[in-house]
């Protein structure tokens, strides 16, 4: 496998595309909701479980996620396990932002909500009622307060134990045989 640069432009994956093997590592509902052509989806909590078929993948190793975020903290999973991997620089959302074309497979249900969204919704939410039942019972408001501290250490440390919550919620979650699929395909591409 060559060195490959730790960031590819959209412009640059476009140009090389056939040589690449990428892997979307958002949920599977963020996958099924738009996607780089020809992507596998793996979702970040199940990258170390696909290990073997990542290593033995021909082509160079994309990671993709929306904007990036998740992608650098696979490539730093897969860096501890010595395979090398180059992350989309913005993500879906600078490859669409590019006017290159997302893969939404057929017969997909509605699309998801990004995962920042349904950060942004169930932090929203929490806060709004705490700050009701707070009216009410003034101990609430520290429900409002322990998501606002929640929003700041996220911003500072790059990271979101909100979103590792809602990751696991049943509509973000793969079949137990979609887990199988991508690494499956993975192998199936050798050769």
């Amino acid at each position: 496998m060559t060195s490959t640069p730790p960031n590819l432009t959209p412009d640059d994956v476009l140009d090389r595309l056939a040589e690449l093997t990428v892997v979307d590592v958002r949920t599977p509902g963020e996958y099924a909701s738009g996607h780089v052509p020809g992507a596998h989806n793996i979702p970040l909590d199940a990258l170390r479980r696909a290990l073997p078929a990542l290593r033995a993948a021909t082509g160079e190793l994309l990671l993709v996620c929306a904007s990036g975020a998740r992608a650098e903290n696979a490539r730093a999973i897969l860096a501890e396990h010595g395979v090398p991997a180059a992350v989309l620089t913005g993500g879906t959302n600078g490859w669409a932002g590019r006017g290159h074309a997302l893969h939404r497979p057929r017969g997909a249900s509605r699309p998801a909500w990004a995962m920042e969204r349904q950060v942004r919704f169930t932090a929203g939410t929490v806060v709004l009622a705490g700050l009701a039942l707070g009216q009410f019972r003034p101990g609430w408001l520290l429900l409002s307060a322990g998501v606002a501290g929640g929003l700041v250490f996220s911003a500072l440390t790059d990271t979101c134990g909100m979103a590792a919550v809602l990751s696991r919620l049943p509509h973000n979650r793969p079949r137990p045989a979609d887990l199988d699929a991508s690494p499956a395909a993975l192998g199936s591409a050798q050769g």
